[in-house]
């Protein structure tokens, strides 16, 4: 009977403490995530993300962001990119500048924003902690 009412007891515990856990919540991020794209990638990569032809290329429906791991895609908005990438087809080898001085959940709202707009569709967060990871 101790051993039920202390197992018992234990299981209370960890439920209830579940219930002060929470998931991130994408739907806030991509909001935060709008405005720090306005201020931060709007003027290169256009309010409708489509990019600049031979300059800036498209966030929207951007089979590059389809392609490359997360954790790729999260160093090229901390550190840059240069060189010559492909995306939907057409080449693009403008340099962009890296955003490492923004906090990592800035990075990742920006990044949820991107990956959920202009038809883009990601059910998966990027969580600030991937950011942090990606810094190191």
């Amino acid at each position: 009977m101790r051993k039920f009412i202390t197992g018992s007891a234990l299981l209370l515990c960890m439920i209830g403490g579940s219930a002060f856990v929470q998931s991130y919540d994408l739907p806030k991020s991509v909001t935060r995530g709008k405005e720090l794209y306005v201020t931060y990638c709007q003027n290169c990569h256009m309010e409708d993300g489509k990019g600049v032809a031979g300059a800036f290329p498209p966030l929207a429906k951007a089979d590059f962001l389809k392609k490359q791991p997360v954790n790729s895609i999260i160093t090229i908005l901390l550190k840059g990119q240069s060189g010559e990438i492909t995306v939907n087809g057409a080449k693009y080898n403008t340099p962009m500048m890296g955003l490492d001085y923004l906090t990592d959940e800035q990075v990742a709202d920006i990044l949820n924003y991107t990956y959920n707009s202009w038809g883009n569709k990601s059910a998966k967060a990027v969580t600030p902690a991937q950011v942090k990871k990606a810094r190191q």
